[in-house]
């Protein structure tokens, strides 16, 4: 049986870094639009208004970010927007280009594969790939950025909210640093809309990166934060719908969906910090009541909305098994990844072993996260945990 924000009554969902459930102001608004006929590029009386909801679905959003409309590029979802970004700052900057070279680009160590594998794919094609390493807490050393930007530097992205730890990173001061070198500043800010405060003209960043289905919104939308006066090199082409960057016809019940979602997640978010914050810490406290377990992330500032646990002595996909046939739904690590077992490139950039790495678990909280559902957890986690470390032979 589902209940009406899309989730089981009988399992809990503790997975929303990977999709969230729609909310109901996000399926209302799509409902509305799902009908309409007309191309928002059409200049008849249609596509006009398919145009207006476009439009006003980009000021919604650009309010609930801290930006200007001008700035809001509709794309199909973060990865393409973390795409978009990075290959079209190197590309706009090359060295072949009459301008003085700008070949570098520096990405943290702890990023979505959606960055860290353009990044290796730039390398590829001869940019100047640097990784900033982070701390045991998984934290951007941005100390050292000074240091890695005295060569002439395309872009630095360093994600706003870590999507497996929930580390806060100090994007202010990236943009920083970024600034004073030349170089344009990213930050993937999926995990960070609706769970921190997101305010990207205050920030001082060049663009960031936004999903809708993080926050209750669509799957298949998301959106370029990209300040006016920089000008990427586009990675695909069309119609050149989004500020000649970005071609394909626009979903007006989409963007609509993603405006409403972001919209109600932002306004809602101050509660809800305090809300999560509380299930969150009841997740962190098993650290202390069950042996060889411990918080990564901890204690640097972190999202309320998730909790990654390292259990020592077994494997994470045994005891996400395990978990799962009692009724909890959980991750090994970002969702991108999933189906390959593999140890989490995040936790080892952090100085964890492989064996840790390899053991560990997120929790992700989000709007239909109740107390019921962590009560489960405390209750089936021992068990599967003792479980989980018997097969693997402890």
């Amino acid at each position: 049986m589902s209940t009406p924000d899309g989730s089981r009554a009988d399992r809990s969902y503790l997975d929303h870094a990977a999709t969230s459930p729609l909310v109901a102001v996000a399926r209302e608004a799509m409902l509305a639009e799902l009908d309409r006929v007309g191309n928002a590029s059409s200049l008849h009386a249609s596509g006009r208004a398919a145009r207006r909801v476009v439009e006003e679905a980009r000021e919604s959003l650009a309010a609930s970010c801290g930006c200007h409309p001008t700035e809001v590029i509709w794309t199909s979802g973060g990865t393409e927007a973390d795409n978009l970004f990075l290959t079209g700052a190197w590309a706009a900057r090359a060295p072949e280009r009459d301008r003085p070279q700008r070949n570098r680009v520096v990405v943290s160590a702890v990023e979505h594969p959606a960055i860290m594998e353009t990044h290796a794919a730039l390398a590829r094609r001869g940019a100047d790939a640097v990784t900033l390493d982070v701390t045991a807490e998984g934290v951007a050393q941005v100390a050292l950025l000074p240091g890695l930007l005295t060569v002439p530097t395309a872009a630095v992205s360093v994600m706003w909210v870590n999507n497996e730890t929930g580390v806060v990173q100090p994007v202010t001061t990236v943009a920083e640093h970024a600034r004073a070198a030349g170089a344009w500043s990213h930050a993937d800010a999926v995990q960070a809309l609706g769970h921190v405060p997101v305010d990207f003209a205050g920030s001082g960043l060049d663009a960031a990166s936004l999903s809708a289905h993080k926050v209750g919104g669509p799957i298949g939308v998301g959106a370029l934060l990209l300040r006016r006066g920089i000008e990427l090199t586009p990675i695909g082409f069309g119609g050149g719908q989004e500020r000649d960057l970005r071609s394909g016809t626009l979903a007006p019940a989409l963007v609509a969906g993603f405006a409403a979602a972001a919209g109600s997640a932002v306004a809602q978010r101050e509660g809800e910090a305090v809300r999560l914050g509380e299930l969150r810490s009841r997740i962190d406290a098993l650290a202390g009541r069950l042996d060889g377990v411990t918080v990564n992330g901890a204690p640097a500032e972190r999202s309320p909305a998730i909790s990654n646990l390292t259990f020592d002595g077994l494997r994470a996909d045994d005891l996400l098994m395990l978990l799962d046939a009692a009724g909890v739904d959980s991750s090994t690590g970002s969702a991108c990844t999933a189906g390959v077992s593999q140890p989490s490139d995040v936790l080892l950039a952090m100085g964890r072993t492989v064996e840790q790495a390899s053991a560990s678990l997120r929790f992700s909280l989000g709007h239909s996260t109740t107390a019921a559902d962590i009560d489960r957890l405390v209750t089936v986690l021992p068990d599967a945990v003792a479980r989980a470390r018997s097969a693997y032979g402890r």
